[in-house]
């Protein structure tokens, strides 16, 4: 079986976690601090604020851009649910809208959903592929915007990183990520309220965080705010700050294995290669085919089942959030509301993409897609 992923960990990262439990100090402490730092300074952001997850991040962001009860803030369909469960925290309604052929949402799907109401934008860098947030805010340009950069580490959108496009974003260290702590995310701004305000709710609303309260620090402290425990441990941060010096390195590996995809894919009339913008990095967080169902005698489903037999693991991304019953149940949508996004979705398969994959094992999976799909052809008509 070759599996969807299996994160590339080594010797490097083994001894950093050692050191941090040898060290006696396995919370947020210096580590975690070290790697805010390291993260802000990769990035070229004033600040970084490491978090349990992306989505502790996004929910931050909200809250440190005002969004709250009966404000309006536009998520692309295509994506996954934490987009639209932190809108739901402050209250705010999630305003759904399409996205175009690349699975970005762009200023002709944004245009379309903008009211009165509306408080922020959530753009989605989808698979590695970064949204152009400069042509949203061409659209609305007095709107807060929060970039779900989970996908996106270290992509670019006309030279700029993104994490520097928006007024803030959510990046994610999951175990699949293209930086792996196991869990965990980073927010980052250069919006000194913004920062400030998640600082604190990131840790119960108080106004001093446990490594300031234990290491040498006053035991006093003073609850501000009803806040949240979202902040990171330094065995992740240790980790993480071993994954970012190795972040070239590993960006560069899944790039290898992309073009090797496309060499094999180019001239097939049943699968198409993922889209991309020569010009911008892109992370390759995911390698993303789309089926030309139209030349195939069965559905996506099947193709994912027939691959699993074969011994390769896959994935789907994303099932667009119309679909799901609290989507409907609480904002009205329906099968059908976004086109776009859920004929992407009819049509995507996430194949394996990890740094350490061996030129043999892109080959076989490769090779098995094109059988699978060769076997399933509409017969040529003569």
């Amino acid at each position: 079986m070759i599996p969807f992923h299996r994160p590339s960990i080594g010797q490097a990262e083994i001894a950093a976690a050692v050191e941090v439990l040898e060290s006696g100090w396995l919370t947020t402490g210096p580590k975690t601090h070290a790697f805010e730092a390291a993260f802000a300074e990769r990035l070229g952001v004033k600040h970084a604020l490491a978090v349990n997850s992306a989505t502790a991040a996004l929910h931050l962001a909200l809250d440190g851009s005002n969004v709250g009860f009966g404000d309006e803030v536009v998520v692309p369909a295509l994506t996954f649910t934490a987009c639209g469960e932190v809108c739901a925290y402050l209250g705010a309604r999630v305003v759904l809208a399409d996205v175009g052929e690349d699975a970005l949402l762009g200023p002709a799907q944004l245009a379309p959903v903008l009211t009165k109401y509306t408080k922020a934008v959530m753009p989605v860098h989808f698979a590695g592929l970064g949204v152009d947030i400069k042509a949203l805010r061409a659209v609305a340009p007095d709107l807060a915007y929060i970039e779900d950069a989970a996908h996106a580490l270290p992509s670019t959108v006309n030279g700029v990183p993104v994490g520097r496009l928006g007024d803030s974003a959510a990046f994610s260290f999951y175990a699949t990520k293209t930086l792996a702590t196991g869990e965990g995310g980073m927010l980052v701004t250069d919006d000194d309220l913004l920062a400030s305000r998640s600082k604190v709710m990131r840790l119960h609303g108080i106004d001093a965080d446990a490594w300031n309260r234990y290491a040498g620090g006053s035991w006093s402290y003073s609850v501000t705010a009803a806040g949240y425990k979202y902040n990171l441990t330094d065995l992740a941060s240790a980790i993480g700050l071993v994954q970012l010096e190795r972040l070239a390195e590993t960006t560069a590996k899944r790039k290898r294995i992309a073009e090797r995809y496309d060499w094999w894919f180019r001239r097939s009339p049943a699968v198409n290669i993922p889209p991309r913008r020569h010009e911008d990095q892109h992370s390759w967080h995911l390698y993303v085919i789309r089926l030309n169902l139209e030349a195939l005698t069965v559905d996506r489903n099947e193709v994912i089942e027939r691959l699993t037999l074969a011994g390769v693991g896959t994935s789907v991304h994303f099932i667009p959030l119309n679909l799901h019953p609290y989507y409907q149940l609480e904002y009205g949508y329906r099968p059908g509301d976004f086109p776009v996004a859920e004929r992407i979705y009819a049509e995507c398969i996430s194949l394996p993409i990890w740094p350490d994959m061996t030129d043999e094992q892109v080959d076989s999976v490769a090779g098995i897609v094109l059988e699978v799909c060769e076997t399933a052809r509409h017969p040529v008509q003569v």
